[in-house]
Formats: C-alpha cells, structure tokens, sequence
C-alpha cells in the first residue's frame, strides 16, 4: 500500500474516532457536526469530503464496524465454549468483553435502532440478523450435538439477541458490580429461554 494511501485510512479511522469519542449516554450521533467531528480529527472540514460523502455515511461505517467486531468475538466465543463446554455463560461474559471495549459503538446500534434514519434502521437491522442466523446456527448445532432438541432455533436465536441487546442497555453506565448482577441475570434468563425451548420442543414430538 502506498503512503498516500496509508494516510487515507488513517485519516478515515481517525475520523470515525472522533465522532465515536463525542458520542455519551447524553449525545446521539444526531447531534454531531461534520465541523466539530473534522475538527476533533485534526483536518479541515473541506478534506472531511475525501472520506465520507456526508456524516451519516461515516455513522453508517461505524454500524458495520460494530456489527464485524461483535460476530468476530462471538466466534472466538465459540472456540472457548468448545473447550469449556458453557454456552450461554461464555457468550455473555464475551458480550459483556465487547461492551466494556465498545461501547460508544454499542450506543450507536441502540439509538439508530429505532432512529429517525431509514438508512441506520435498515443497516443496524441487517447487523441483527446476521447475528441472529449466525446464533441460531450454534443453537441448532448444539441441541443435535447433545441430543436436545429445541422448538425453531432462529425464534429462540432472535428472542435472545433481543433480551441480550435489552440488557447491554442498562449494563452500559452500570457500575462494575452492577454489571456482575446483570451478567447473573441474562444468563438465567437465556438459560430460561433455552430450557423452555427444549421443554416445548419434547412436547411437540410426544
């Protein structure tokens, strides 16, 4: 890669830092300025035109970030569950990684989630779906590695991404302790889900 290019990349990812760096439980990527975001980045707001063609397009790089680096850790997740055997509790624990080292990007996919832009509805919803098609994979996987079969693993795959991205939510500007309580909780609650899954599934063959 030449220099010139290099420059590029580390120009575009200083830019997606600084709007990601502005971004707090009180400020929506909404607020931002493509000024401010230019000037936090150490560039004229001119040269912010040779990255992005406006600031959404910027935010839309960050959703796919966000979404890459969750499913990149999740199948990391995967080859410690192969060695330790704990589904539900390593995927947590490795979600919970995710939000400590990301959580700016977290907050992004929450807000624009349900946002006034089309263009982030859209694109968060696909992120949500590869996760899910991704868990209901595992899901599936394991009930016939186990031989416990389970009711339509993608219903079960979308009703905990959901329960999981509800409790990311609160566990985001939670206390360390409080984020431990949190933890507990989702991993019965998951537990929950996946039991009443196998439960339902028994009953449906008998």
């Amino acid at each position: 890669m030449s220099s010139r290019a290099e420059q590029k990349l580390k120009t575009r990812r200083a830019l997606m830092d600084a709007a990601l760096s502005q971004l707090s439980a009180d400020r929506g990527f909404g607020s931002l300025s493509l000024r401010e975001v230019a000037r936090e980045a150490g560039i004229a707001p001119t040269s912010f035109y040779r990255h992005f063609s406006e600031l959404d397009e910027l935010g839309l790089a960050l959703v796919d970030e966000g979404g890459v680096a969750l499913r990149q850790l999740m199948r990391q997740a995967r080859k410690r569950i192969a060695r330790n055997g704990s589904a539900i509790s390593t995927s947590v624990d490795t979600f919970m990684e995710y939000l400590g080292n990301n959580a700016n990007l977290f907050r992004l996919m929450l807000r624009e989630r349900t946002g006034v832009s089309k263009p982030f509805r859209t694109a968060i919803q696909a992120e949500i779906d590869h996760f899910v098609t991704e868990l209901a994979d595992d899901l599936r996987r394991i009930a016939e590695e186990e031989k416990r079969p389970i009711h339509d693993g993608r219903l079960v795959a979308e009703a905990m991404v959901t329960l999981v991205f509800n409790q990311g939510a609160e566990a985001l500007d939670a206390t360390a302790r409080e984020r431990e309580i949190l933890k507990a909780k989702l991993k019965t609650e998951l537990r929950m889900i996946l039991l009443g899954s196998q439960t339902l599934a028994r009953s449906l063959r008998s």
